[in-house]
């Protein structure tokens, strides 16, 4: 712990002998682990006007109004809100022309050896970035991974000191506060996989890419946002539901992305215990499906974003290669049916034994992992193009020793063909629709959906016409 101890300490002191900031620390459901630091490194009264811990539920809702979930998104905003709403009115007139104001605030579940996994939190800091300005705000999610409270207990007070560091020395580099978030932490301790920024000190940052920036820099291996672009953790969207998922670069979506996915929509409704719920749709993309050459292309990322969100779709952002690595993550959220949307290319990938290597059961763990719970994979025909035929899941041309395993997976329903289908568009690939939208091919936009038509010729998007890409 000293590094951790070294880190947390020079960073509480430096704000504390800064002078300039001074605010509320409101925690409930771990300690005062934030603003403990504070305290313990001296100066504490030039930064905390006053530190609170509203334990008893009674008490909390009292303070901040009663709440379904006391450790959520909403409790949170209550405690911001009502806390920040306080500081300013008590101590504006006296000190508000020097003062830059701020509210720490956590809410915080932490979770004994007992139990077979860590807690989770929602932290968050209303700020001031100077004197009397509107207040800007960073939120967060996090997962805790120590087996012990103690352990869960002190890797808050320290994401939360990295939290409002970075609020005050970072805001004019979002990606760098992301990544400092982390200083004295690894992923063993902690998984950060949800960030919100908001406020004129973050004017012009969008969220969609600081949620990629979380899975490329390492701080959690999965991040969602939604169609309209609202950044969500996992369990905001998935608890309890069916779920479709799509993987695949969308660049760009086609009519034929699209068929798949309503393929794997009317398989789940088809179920006979589907609950009345549409189930919820996610276009995952992996940062593989992102590179470009040795990097990934924020712009873009946030046009293939532009056109999901156009046509009402969330999206996934992951670092998983395999699949079964999809299952296990929904199956933190949901218990209900899981639908799996694939072409036969993408099929054929599953049952390539080169990507469960790390696997003590190989191929057969991957396989029982994809397939735990209700879980389907609706398999989509496509034409050959070496042969101009169409290629559907009766006959996927995998390796001869897995074909027995394939077929007991067939025969008993957890590979599902799909035989309904307009073959017109198949043989035409999103690398074919690509090019005929960089190089000027008004032809192009028979093969994707209207609406993403619509929003790529207006926003010059993908390269559109020959625009660099």
């Amino acid at each position: 712990m000293n590094g951790d101890a070294h880190s947390a300490q020079k960073k509480a002191l430096d704000i504390n002998l800064d002078g300039t900031r001074h605010g509320t620390f409101a925690e409930i459901g771990a300690g005062q682990e934030t603003a403990r630091w504070f305290f313990h490194v001296g100066k504490a009264s030039a930064t905390v006007a006053k530190s609170i811990s509203a334990y008893s539920m009674g008490v909390s809702d009292g303070l901040y109004g009663p709440t379904r979930h006391y450790v959520s998104r909403e409790r949170l905003a209550a405690m911001l809100e009502r806390e920040y709403g306080q500081l300013v009115e008590q101590l504006d007139a006296k000190r508000g022309a020097e003062t830059a104001f701020f509210v720490f605030a956590d809410t915080v579940a932490t979770h004994g050896s007992r139990r077979s996994s860590g807690g989770h939190g929602w932290l968050g800091i209303r700020f001031q970035d100077r004197p009397r300005a509107e207040p800007s705000e960073v939120i967060i999610h996090i997962e805790m991974l120590d087996a012990f409270a103690l352990g869960q207990q002190e890797a808050v007070g320290l994401v939360g000191v990295n939290l409002i560091y970075g609020a005050f020395t970072r805001s004019q580099d979002p990606s760098g506060l992301i990544r400092g978030l982390m200083d004295g932490l690894d992923r063993r301790r902690i998984e950060i996989d949800m960030i919100k920024f908001s406020g004129p000190a973050f004017a012009g940052v969008d969220n969609r890419l600081m949620s990629l920036q979380l899975v490329e820099q390492g701080l959690t291996d999965s991040a969602m946002f939604t169609a309209e672009g609202e950044v969500v953790q996992s369990s905001e969207v998935l608890h309890g539901r069916r779920v479709v998922v799509e993987r695949g670069s969308f660049r760009p979506v086609t009519n034929v992305t699209l068929a798949m996915l309503d393929a794997g929509l009317e398989g789940l409704r088809q179920e006979p215990d589907a609950a009345a719920a549409e189930p919820v749709v996610v276009m995952e993309m992996t940062l593989n499906n992102l590179m470009s050459g040795a990097s990934i292309d924020h712009r873009d990322f946030l046009a293939r974003a532009d056109i999901l969100g156009a046509l009402g779709k969330s999206v996934m952002i992951s670092n998983y290669t395999r699949f079964d690595c999809v299952t296990t993550y929904l199956r933190q959220y949901t218990q209900d049916w899981i639908g799996l949307v694939a072409g036969l290319p993408t099929l054929r990938e599953i049952f390539d034994e080169q990507y469960y290597t790390d696997l003590n059961g190989g191929i057969l763990e991957g396989l029982g992992r994809l397939f735990q719970g209700n879980a389907k994979v609706f398999a989509y025909p496509t034409v050959s193009p070496a042969t101009g035929e169409l290629e559907t899941a009766e006959k996927p041309s995998i390796h001869p020793r897995l074909e027995h395993l394939y077929a007991h997976l067939f025969d008993n329903g957890f590979i599902v063909p799909v035989r309904q289908v307009d073959t017109a568009q198949l043989h035409v690939t999103p690398g074919d629709v690509l090019k005929l939208i960089q190089s000027g091919d008004a032809k192009w936009a028979e093969y994707v959906p209207p609406a993403a038509a619509v929003l790529i010729r207006k926003n010059r998007l993908l390269g559109f016409g020959g625009a660099a890409s």
